[in-house]
Protein backbone atom coordinates (compact mmCIF):
# COMPACT_ATOMS: atom_id res chain seq x y z
CA UNK A 1 0.00 0.00 0.00
CA UNK A 2 3.01 2.29 0.28
CA UNK A 3 2.88 3.15 -3.44
CA UNK A 4 -0.36 5.06 -2.90
CA UNK A 5 -0.39 8.85 -2.57
CA UNK A 6 -1.75 8.88 1.00
CA UNK A 7 -1.50 6.59 4.01
CA UNK A 8 -4.69 7.92 5.62
CA UNK A 9 -7.53 10.06 4.31
CA UNK A 10 -9.93 11.20 7.03
CA UNK A 11 -13.51 12.40 6.70
CA UNK A 12 -14.72 14.42 9.65
CA UNK A 13 -16.20 17.49 11.26
CA UNK A 14 -13.91 20.47 10.64
CA UNK A 15 -13.96 22.19 14.03
CA UNK A 16 -11.97 24.86 15.84
CA UNK A 17 -11.49 23.92 19.50
CA UNK A 18 -11.68 26.40 22.38
CA UNK A 19 -10.13 24.88 25.52
CA UNK A 20 -10.35 26.30 29.03
CA UNK A 21 -9.85 25.01 32.58
CA UNK A 22 -12.84 24.67 34.91
CA UNK A 23 -13.88 23.10 38.18
CA UNK A 24 -16.63 20.43 38.48
CA UNK A 25 -19.04 23.04 39.83
CA UNK A 26 -18.88 24.94 36.54
CA UNK A 27 -20.06 21.85 34.67
CA UNK A 28 -22.97 21.47 37.09
CA UNK A 29 -23.93 25.12 36.74
CA UNK A 30 -23.86 24.85 32.94
CA UNK A 31 -25.79 21.55 32.98
CA UNK A 32 -22.97 19.70 31.25
CA UNK A 33 -22.47 15.98 31.89
CA UNK A 34 -18.81 15.46 32.86
CA UNK A 35 -16.81 13.75 30.13
CA UNK A 36 -19.57 14.06 27.54
CA UNK A 37 -19.87 15.58 24.09
CA UNK A 38 -23.17 17.31 23.40
CA UNK A 39 -24.39 19.29 20.44
CA UNK A 40 -25.49 22.89 21.00
CA UNK A 41 -26.93 25.57 18.74
CA UNK A 42 -25.22 28.84 17.90
CA UNK A 43 -26.91 30.77 20.72
CA UNK A 44 -26.00 28.14 23.34
CA UNK A 45 -22.44 28.09 22.04
CA UNK A 46 -22.15 31.86 22.39
CA UNK A 47 -23.55 31.83 25.94
CA UNK A 48 -21.20 29.05 27.08
CA UNK A 49 -18.23 30.78 25.45
CA UNK A 50 -18.99 33.95 27.43
CA UNK A 51 -19.16 31.96 30.69
CA UNK A 52 -15.92 30.01 30.19
CA UNK A 53 -12.57 30.92 31.71
CA UNK A 54 -9.88 32.32 29.41
CA UNK A 55 -8.51 29.58 27.21
CA UNK A 56 -6.78 28.75 23.96
CA UNK A 57 -8.08 28.26 20.44
CA UNK A 58 -6.72 25.49 18.24
CA UNK A 59 -7.88 23.82 15.06
CA UNK A 60 -9.38 20.50 15.99
CA UNK A 61 -12.14 18.12 15.06
CA UNK A 62 -11.49 14.49 15.89
CA UNK A 63 -10.47 13.23 12.44
CA UNK A 64 -8.61 16.46 11.71
CA UNK A 65 -6.54 15.89 14.83
CA UNK A 66 -5.81 12.35 13.69
CA UNK A 67 -4.47 13.28 10.26
CA UNK A 68 -2.38 16.05 11.85
CA UNK A 69 -0.87 13.29 13.98
CA UNK A 70 -0.31 11.08 10.94
CA UNK A 71 1.58 13.94 9.29
CA UNK A 72 3.62 14.52 12.47
CA UNK A 73 4.77 10.89 12.23
CA UNK A 74 5.94 11.61 8.67
CA UNK A 75 2.91 9.93 7.14
CA UNK A 76 1.03 11.15 4.09
CA UNK A 77 -2.41 12.41 5.05
CA UNK A 78 -5.48 13.98 3.46
CA UNK A 79 -8.67 15.41 4.92
CA UNK A 80 -12.26 15.98 3.80
CA UNK A 81 -14.31 18.39 5.92
CA UNK A 82 -16.38 21.56 5.61
CA UNK A 83 -15.58 25.03 6.92
CA UNK A 84 -17.20 28.37 6.16
CA UNK A 85 -15.65 31.34 4.41
CA UNK A 86 -14.97 33.14 7.67
CA UNK A 87 -12.12 33.82 10.08
CA UNK A 88 -12.33 30.50 11.90
CA UNK A 89 -12.51 28.73 8.55
CA UNK A 90 -9.31 30.44 7.49
CA UNK A 91 -7.68 29.43 10.77
CA UNK A 92 -8.66 25.79 10.32
CA UNK A 93 -7.53 25.67 6.69
CA UNK A 94 -4.18 27.27 7.45
CA UNK A 95 -3.51 25.01 10.43
CA UNK A 96 -4.28 21.71 8.75
CA UNK A 97 -2.30 22.56 5.64
CA UNK A 98 0.60 23.83 7.75
CA UNK A 99 0.59 20.45 9.50
CA UNK A 100 1.28 18.83 6.12
CA UNK A 101 -2.22 17.54 5.39
CA UNK A 102 -3.85 17.83 1.96
CA UNK A 103 -7.14 19.72 2.35
CA UNK A 104 -9.07 20.88 -0.70
CA UNK A 105 -12.78 20.75 0.28
CA UNK A 106 -14.55 23.86 -1.00
CA UNK A 107 -15.68 26.18 1.84
CA UNK A 108 -19.31 27.05 2.52
CA UNK A 109 -20.06 30.49 1.09
CA UNK A 110 -23.46 31.06 2.72
CA UNK A 111 -25.11 29.75 5.88
CA UNK A 112 -23.72 28.90 9.31
CA UNK A 113 -20.21 29.77 10.41
CA UNK A 114 -17.32 27.39 10.90
CA UNK A 115 -17.95 24.84 13.63
CA UNK A 116 -16.43 25.18 17.05
CA UNK A 117 -16.08 22.89 20.07
CA UNK A 118 -16.03 24.44 23.55
CA UNK A 119 -13.97 22.15 25.78
CA UNK A 120 -13.93 22.58 29.55
CA UNK A 121 -11.15 20.65 31.25
CA UNK A 122 -11.34 19.72 34.95
CA UNK A 123 -8.18 19.43 37.12
CA UNK A 124 -8.01 15.65 36.51
CA UNK A 125 -7.57 16.28 32.76
CA UNK A 126 -11.05 15.10 31.78
CA UNK A 127 -12.67 17.10 28.99
CA UNK A 128 -16.34 17.97 28.57
CA UNK A 129 -17.30 19.17 25.12
CA UNK A 130 -20.14 21.32 23.76
CA UNK A 131 -20.07 21.42 19.98
CA UNK A 132 -21.70 23.80 17.53
CA UNK A 133 -21.24 22.01 14.23
CA UNK A 134 -22.07 24.97 12.00
CA UNK A 135 -20.60 24.51 8.54
CA UNK A 136 -19.15 21.11 9.49
CA UNK A 137 -22.51 19.39 9.20
CA UNK A 138 -23.00 20.87 5.74
CA UNK A 139 -20.46 18.39 4.39
CA UNK A 140 -22.32 16.46 1.70
CA UNK A 141 -21.82 13.48 -0.55
CA UNK A 142 -20.87 15.89 -3.34
CA UNK A 143 -17.83 16.95 -1.29
CA UNK A 144 -16.39 13.45 -1.29
CA UNK A 145 -13.31 13.29 -3.53
CA UNK A 146 -13.39 9.73 -4.83
CA UNK A 147 -9.99 10.12 -6.51
CA UNK A 148 -8.37 11.20 -3.23
CA UNK A 149 -9.96 8.26 -1.44
CA UNK A 150 -8.79 5.83 -4.12
CA UNK A 151 -5.23 7.06 -3.52
CA UNK A 152 -5.42 6.40 0.24
CA UNK A 153 -4.50 3.13 1.93
CA UNK A 154 -7.01 3.70 4.75
CA UNK A 155 -10.09 5.93 4.78
CA UNK A 156 -10.88 7.01 8.33
CA UNK A 157 -14.43 8.02 9.23
CA UNK A 158 -15.40 10.04 12.28
CA UNK A 159 -18.37 8.66 14.23
CA UNK A 160 -19.58 12.17 15.06
CA UNK A 161 -20.74 12.39 11.43
CA UNK A 162 -23.63 10.11 12.31
CA UNK A 163 -25.47 13.06 13.86
CA UNK A 164 -26.26 15.28 10.82
CA UNK A 165 -27.99 13.55 7.90
CA UNK A 166 -26.08 15.28 5.04
CA UNK A 167 -22.75 14.46 6.66
CA UNK A 168 -23.79 10.84 7.19
CA UNK A 169 -24.48 10.63 3.46
CA UNK A 170 -20.93 11.86 2.84
CA UNK A 171 -19.69 9.25 5.30
CA UNK A 172 -21.46 6.48 3.39
CA UNK A 173 -20.29 7.79 0.01
CA UNK A 174 -16.70 7.79 1.24
CA UNK A 175 -16.95 4.20 2.47
CA UNK A 176 -18.44 3.12 -0.85
CA UNK A 177 -15.68 4.86 -2.81
CA UNK A 178 -13.02 3.27 -0.61
CA UNK A 179 -14.30 -0.24 -1.13
CA UNK A 180 -14.74 0.28 -4.85
CA UNK A 181 -11.03 1.15 -4.96
CA UNK A 182 -10.10 -1.82 -2.77
CA UNK A 183 -9.10 0.31 0.22
CA UNK A 184 -9.65 -0.26 3.93
CA UNK A 185 -12.38 1.61 5.80
CA UNK A 186 -11.77 2.55 9.43
CA UNK A 187 -14.29 4.14 11.79
CA UNK A 188 -13.96 5.63 15.24
CA UNK A 189 -17.00 5.42 17.51
CA UNK A 190 -16.05 8.92 18.76
CA UNK A 191 -18.18 9.13 21.93
CA UNK A 192 -20.40 6.85 24.03
CA UNK A 193 -23.21 9.39 23.69
CA UNK A 194 -23.00 9.11 19.89
CA UNK A 195 -23.21 5.33 20.23
CA UNK A 196 -26.29 5.62 22.42
CA UNK A 197 -28.03 7.81 19.85
CA UNK A 198 -27.16 5.67 16.83
CA UNK A 199 -26.39 2.17 18.16
CA UNK A 200 -28.41 0.20 15.60
CA UNK A 201 -27.23 2.32 12.68
CA UNK A 202 -23.59 2.14 13.77
CA UNK A 203 -23.72 -1.62 14.19
CA UNK A 204 -25.27 -1.98 10.74
CA UNK A 205 -22.62 0.24 9.19
CA UNK A 206 -19.76 -1.54 10.95
CA UNK A 207 -20.98 -4.96 9.86
CA UNK A 208 -21.55 -3.88 6.26
CA UNK A 209 -18.74 -1.41 5.61
CA UNK A 210 -15.99 -1.24 8.23
CA UNK A 211 -12.69 -3.12 8.18
CA UNK A 212 -11.14 -1.38 11.21
CA UNK A 213 -12.81 0.02 14.34
CA UNK A 214 -11.33 2.26 17.02
CA UNK A 215 -13.14 2.72 20.33
CA UNK A 216 -12.61 3.26 24.03
CA UNK A 217 -13.99 1.13 26.85
CA UNK A 218 -17.10 3.25 27.36
CA UNK A 219 -17.94 3.25 23.65
CA UNK A 220 -17.45 -0.52 23.44
CA UNK A 221 -19.73 -1.04 26.44
CA UNK A 222 -22.38 1.20 24.92
CA UNK A 223 -22.19 -0.43 21.49
CA UNK A 224 -22.86 -3.92 22.81
CA UNK A 225 -24.66 -2.89 26.02
CA UNK A 226 -22.35 -4.94 28.18
CA UNK A 227 -19.84 -4.15 30.92
CA UNK A 228 -17.98 -7.38 30.10
CA UNK A 229 -14.90 -6.04 28.33
CA UNK A 230 -13.76 -9.39 26.95
CA UNK A 231 -17.22 -10.18 25.63
CA UNK A 232 -17.37 -6.78 23.94
CA UNK A 233 -13.99 -7.39 22.30
CA UNK A 234 -15.13 -10.80 21.09
CA UNK A 235 -18.25 -9.34 19.52
CA UNK A 236 -16.29 -6.57 17.85
CA UNK A 237 -13.70 -9.02 16.50
CA UNK A 238 -16.53 -11.02 14.93
CA UNK A 239 -17.63 -7.97 12.94
CA UNK A 240 -14.38 -6.50 11.60
CA UNK A 241 -10.91 -7.43 10.47
CA UNK A 242 -9.09 -5.38 13.13
CA UNK A 243 -10.07 -3.28 16.14
CA UNK A 244 -8.29 -1.32 18.84
CA UNK A 245 -9.92 -0.48 22.16
CA UNK A 246 -8.20 2.10 24.35
CA UNK A 247 -8.33 1.86 28.15
CA UNK A 248 -6.69 5.03 29.43
CA UNK A 249 -3.77 4.37 31.77
CA UNK A 250 -4.31 0.62 31.25
CA UNK A 251 -3.21 0.96 27.63
CA UNK A 252 -5.12 -0.66 24.81
CA UNK A 253 -6.15 -4.01 23.40
CA UNK A 254 -5.83 -4.75 19.70
CA UNK A 255 -8.02 -7.56 18.36
CA UNK A 256 -7.95 -9.39 15.05
CA UNK A 257 -9.81 -12.67 14.70
CA UNK A 258 -8.76 -14.85 17.63
CA UNK A 259 -5.69 -12.69 18.37
CA UNK A 260 -5.60 -10.33 21.34
CA UNK A 261 -2.63 -8.01 21.78
CA UNK A 262 -2.35 -5.99 24.98
CA UNK A 263 -0.41 -2.75 24.52
CA UNK A 264 0.86 -0.84 27.54
CA UNK A 265 0.36 2.90 27.88
CA UNK A 266 3.51 5.02 27.80
CA UNK A 267 4.07 6.70 31.18
CA UNK A 268 3.22 10.38 31.47
CA UNK A 269 4.57 12.62 34.23
CA UNK A 270 1.34 14.59 34.60
CA UNK A 271 -1.87 14.39 32.62
CA UNK A 272 -2.75 17.95 31.61
CA UNK A 273 -5.57 17.51 29.10
CA UNK A 274 -6.97 14.30 27.62
CA UNK A 275 -8.43 16.13 24.60
CA UNK A 276 -7.21 14.38 21.47
CA UNK A 277 -5.88 11.25 23.21
CA UNK A 278 -8.05 8.90 21.19
CA UNK A 279 -7.45 10.93 18.05
CA UNK A 280 -3.68 10.64 18.36
CA UNK A 281 -3.86 6.96 19.25
CA UNK A 282 -5.75 6.52 15.98
CA UNK A 283 -3.01 8.44 14.14
CA UNK A 284 -0.26 6.09 15.21
CA UNK A 285 -2.35 2.94 14.96
CA UNK A 286 -3.73 3.63 11.48
CA UNK A 287 -0.37 4.77 10.11
CA UNK A 288 1.16 1.59 11.49
CA UNK A 289 -1.45 -0.54 9.72
CA UNK A 290 -1.09 1.45 6.49
CA UNK A 291 2.67 0.87 6.57
CA UNK A 292 2.28 -2.88 7.19
CA UNK A 293 3.38 -2.89 10.84
CA UNK A 294 2.36 -5.66 13.23
CA UNK A 295 -0.66 -5.20 15.49
CA UNK A 296 1.65 -4.65 18.48
CA UNK A 297 3.81 -2.12 16.61
CA UNK A 298 0.75 -0.21 15.42
CA UNK A 299 -0.65 -0.18 18.95
CA UNK A 300 2.64 1.09 20.37
CA UNK A 301 2.72 3.93 17.84
CA UNK A 302 -0.81 4.82 18.92
CA UNK A 303 0.07 4.73 22.61
CA UNK A 304 3.13 6.89 22.06
CA UNK A 305 1.13 9.57 20.24
CA UNK A 306 -1.56 9.54 22.94
CA UNK A 307 1.05 9.96 25.67
CA UNK A 308 2.47 13.03 23.93
CA UNK A 309 -0.85 14.82 23.52
CA UNK A 310 -2.18 14.33 27.06
CA UNK A 311 0.92 15.96 28.55
CA UNK A 312 -0.04 19.42 27.22
CA UNK A 313 -3.02 21.58 26.33
CA UNK A 314 -4.53 21.03 22.92
CA UNK A 315 -5.50 18.08 20.71
CA UNK A 316 -2.54 17.99 18.32
CA UNK A 317 1.14 17.09 18.77
CA UNK A 318 3.52 19.82 19.87
CA UNK A 319 6.65 17.87 18.97
CA UNK A 320 7.54 15.68 15.99
CA UNK A 321 5.99 12.28 16.57
CA UNK A 322 8.43 10.85 14.04
CA UNK A 323 11.36 12.00 16.18
CA UNK A 324 9.66 10.83 19.35
CA UNK A 325 9.09 7.40 17.82
CA UNK A 326 12.74 7.19 16.75
CA UNK A 327 13.80 8.01 20.30
CA UNK A 328 11.72 5.04 21.49
CA UNK A 329 13.12 2.70 18.87
CA UNK A 330 9.95 2.68 16.79
CA UNK A 331 9.90 3.05 13.02
CA UNK A 332 7.04 4.23 10.81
Amino acid sequence: MTDLRYDVCAVGNAIVDVLAPCDPGFLTAQQLAPGSMQLVDEAQSAALYDAMAPGVEASGGSAGNTVAGVASFGGRAAYLGKVSEDTLGEVFTHDIRAAGVAFETAPLTAGPGTGRCLINVTPDGQRTMATFLGAANQLSADDVDAAMIAESAIVYLEGYLFDPAPARAAFERAAEAAHQAGRKVAITLSDAFVVERWRAELLAFIEASADIVLANEAELASLFQTEDFEAGCDRLAALVETAAVTRGEKGSVVVSGDRRVAVEAYPVGKVIDTTGAGDQYAAGFLLGLARGKSLEEAGRLGSLAASEVIAHWGPRPQVSLKSLAADKGLTV
